[in-house]
């Protein structure tokens, strides 16, 4: 059983590998498999639907996106972690290449995205990577939240409890899933306590 967790950041140690190693723990409770593939910050090549993937099962541009699609077809879970950027994810051409050769492949694998953002714009993110699994057939994993961390780097992300949190209920959520599907016969993950982060001080 393993996961796949893609960071789309440009940043390989960024806020968003800090709420992906934090999913982790989650998976590790569950003896789940993972893996952090950090897209990079090469040039990505946008998709020209050519349609060479429907007859090759891999992208005509060789790049990390086939290395990807490999990964992606070993695996049981993919997870898809984005920073912020304009309210939007980022590498989405990456993303737009690899489901152009998966999508067929991944249905009722489970999925599920991971945003971190310094302020705003992470609901609408969430909700954009979301997308690639429900047209997919994919089978959505959720957390006691929505699946978001606050900060401009990792050391930022660490005062934001209740969203590592959000991650760690992630990672138990979709270990637990994924044993079921293979049928063990694997406790429910137990609740923690709810952490609630205000990042407003109230002194005056």
């Amino acid at each position: 059983m393993k996961v796949l967790m893609i960071n789309l950041g440009p940043h390989q140690k960024g806020a968003t590998n800090r709420a992906l190693a934090e999913v982790a723990k989650g998976l590790d409770e569950y003896k789940v498999e993972h893996e952090i593939l950090w897209v990079g910050t090469d040039p990505i090549q946008g998709c020209i639907d050519c349609k060479a993937c429907f007859k090759n099962r891999r992208c005509v541009f060789d790049d990390l996106v086939n290395t990807a699609v490999e990964k992606v077809r070993a695996s049981d879970g993919l997870i898809l972690g984005s920073p912020v950027h304009y309210a939007s994810a980022a590498n989405t051409l990456f993303v737009d290449r690899l489901f152009r050769v998966v999508s067929k492949e991944v249905a009722l694998k489970v999925g599920s995205s991971v945003v971190s953002c310094r302020r705003g714009g992470a609901s609408a993110t969430f909700d954009q990577l979301n997308k690639y699994f429900t047209i997919s057939q994919m089978l959505v994993v959720s957390s006691a939240y929505w699946n978001s961390v606050h900060g401009n780097n990792a050391s930022e992300v660490e005062q934001d409890h209740e969203g590592l949190q959000v991650m760690r209920i992630l990672g138990r959520n979709m270990g637990y899933v994924i044993n079921r599907l293979h049928g063990r016969d694997v406790e429910k993950p137990l609740p923690e306590q709810r952490v609630w982060t205000n990042f407003i001080s109230s002194e005056r």
